[in-house]
């Protein structure tokens, strides 16, 4: 067995884990949530099998799980009308994340972007959820993590 301190770790895309690495990932998270009492349960209902899960179950992480304290950098496109960047802040201030850094650009067209730095250390949902309800504000074009690491 490999020594702890000689193994390197990557950081992928969920798309290119395999079935298997997806199906762990999706029973830890039930097994974590209580929505299953037993590893079997969670293996039965995302359709892996038990062997499969002991061999991904500590080697694949989601990636909030791994980093305890950090910093992301979020870059959002924002149409250019009254009170939308405290609605922003708004959602990012019901997660429990700490606003850093804000940078705004001067609205051109009727467009601005701006760029947060946010500590998510006390974050207390997952980030995809942070950036999808992002996205789900009318006046939110887009929002994309730019960068993201240990404080």
């Amino acid at each position: 067995m490999k020594n702890i301190a000689n193994q390197r770790y990557y950081l992928v895309r969920e798309d290119v884990l395999t079935d298997a690495m997806q199906k762990t990932l999706e029973a830890k998270h039930l097994l974590e949530s209580g929505s299953v009492s037993s590893i079997w349960d969670a293996v039965k209902k995302v359709d892996l099998s038990r062997s499969a899960f002991y061999k991904y179950r500590d080697a694949v992480f989601p990636f909030h799980s791994i980093v305890k304290e950090r910093i992301l950098t979020v870059s959002i496109q924002l149409q250019d009308q009254k009170g939308t960047l405290a609605n922003l802040l708004g959602i990012i201030t019901n997660a429990h994340c700490n606003v850093l850094t804000i940078h705004q650009t001067i609205p051109i067209q009727g467009r601005a972007n701006v760029t947060l730095s946010l500590d998510v250390t006390s974050m207390d949902i997952d980030l995809n959820e942070l950036i999808e309800k992002m996205k789900k504000l009318e006046f939110v074009e887009s929002a994309e993590v730019i960068s993201s690491g240990a404080l």
